[in-house]
């Protein structure tokens, strides 16, 4: 019997791994000075440790350390980004060569976070023109193959307009794990002159990621994502080919640039940069870990429980879903009903972000999925503290509460 509850949601949040929290600790007590109070040794050393950190993160997502900007976390740099695009080039007459140029049109995609839509839905107030494409529908129960939930290309290509000035594109899905095109996006992007900005949140640390091989001009991700600490997040932002320039959304101090005023937060920045050290040292092994044991949970539940469809891309398709994801949605069963008859079990019915709003997954029905398989659908997120044994026991208990549900409607 593995330790109860366990743990399943590490697409909201994951747990600190220990050696992250030790790397941080001498940043509390120890060496506290504030990072921009050069002027003596605790400051100094402060920031150094904070030089070193960001150096790191930079190589680790192919990047210059200038072009890492530190913000609050994946929220703030998304805004940062669309906010300080929009802002900065709105009205500017388009050059005849290069880019980014003027506009007040951008295009993203349905199936984006909330920390994406709801900035874009802000600067649409403003007069500022959205696009919000499709993404490939699921067609019924997804076949071996299925691309449900990607971007199509080409429908990409033809939205772009003379006056879009930013495409912003998230690498991998929050809640069905659907890893875009976004090398290709990239390619398009530039050719067609236009920025592009990618929330990297799920992705970074879970998969490779290099900001030139994707060609993205902006990406967002977090700490806390990666088995980092909460309140640390940053933004790459491309210095060169095009230098891209953001209007601030936070002034003060003139901290990072100036793009982001305020102290820096250096236990959370050592800590990130921990995080992703470790990420990157067990990245091969841990995703074939955490495919095999998702694998393993879907098959398992799939044969205890019957009526049950998966939600994006199919677990087949190579590189088109994050390892350690599976959404799926149980026919007759309402996904809430699901999660309270079994409290030992962490799991989630959507984003996080989303818990406060009682409408069904704006992703799910971006898929296409009937109202009641939305309803019924349930995320498990696997980490990197799940194992084998929790996981016969989930399959054991989801099977268990389903058929209870099932028996319960139908009387």
């Amino acid at each position: 019997m593995p330790d109860l509850p366990i743990y399943l949601d590490n697409h909201a949040t994951t747990r600190a791994d220990p050696r992250v929290v030790e790397a941080m600790l001498p940043y509390f007590s120890e060496i506290y000075g504030n990072s921009g109070s050069t002027s003596h040794s605790f400051g100094a050393a402060a920031k150094d440790a904070v030089d070193d950190s960001r150096a790191k993160i930079a190589s680790a997502i192919g990047a210059r350390a200038k072009e890492i900007v530190w913000t609050s976390g994946a929220t703030e740099s998304n805004n940062l980004a669309i906010r300080g695009v929009a802002e900065k080039h709105a009205g500017y007459p388009r050059p005849a060569s290069g880019y980014p140029g003027g506009g007040r049109h951008i295009i993203s995609a349905t199936t984006e976070h909330p920390a994406v839509l709801d900035p874009l839905a802000a600067l649409a107030r403003r007069g500022f023109e959205i696009t919000l494409l499709p993404v490939i529908a699921a067609g019924g129960a997804p076949a071996r193959g299925s691309r449900a939930g990607l971007i199509d290309v080409e429908r990409l290509a033809a939205a772009i307009r003379d006056d879009t000035i930013l495409v912003s594109i998230m690498l991998a899905n929050n809640e069905i794990g659907a890893i875009q095109p976004l090398a290709e996006i990239g390619r398009l992007c530039k050719a067609r002159g236009v920025l592009l900005h990618s929330d990297a949140t799920q992705a970074v640390g879970k998969m490779p990621v290099d900001v030139e091989a994707l060609g993205v001009d902006l990406m967002s991700f977090t700490a806390h994502k990666i088995y980092g600490p909460k309140g640390i997040g940053a933004l790459y932002v491309r210095s060169r080919g095009p230098r891209v320039r953001l209007e601030p959304q936070i002034d003060g101090g003139g901290q990072e640039g100036g793009l982001r005023s305020g102290t820096a937060n250096v236990p959370g920045i050592v800590g990130f940069a921990r995080a992703l050290e470790l990420c990157l040292a067990e990245l091969a092994e841990e995703a074939a870990r955490l495919s095999g044991l998702r694998d393993r949970l879907y098959a398992g539940v799939r044969a205890g429980s019957g009526d049950i469809a998966l939600n994006g891309p199919a677990l087949d398709l190579a590189g088109a879903r994050l390892p350690g994801n599976l959404n799926v949605s149980f026919g007759c069963v309402e996904g809430e009903s699901l999660m309270l008859a079994m409290p030992e079990v962490a799991v989630s019915s959507g984003s996080a972000c989303t818990s406060a709003r009682p409408e069904p997954s704006h992703v799910l029905r971006a898929l296409g999925l009937s109202e009641d398989a939305v309803r019924g659908s349930l995320r498990f997120g696997l980490g990197r503290f799940t194992t084998a044994e929790e996981i016969e026991f989930v399959i054991a208990r989801v099977i268990e509460s389903v058929a209870r549900l099932r028996a319960m409607s139908s009387m």
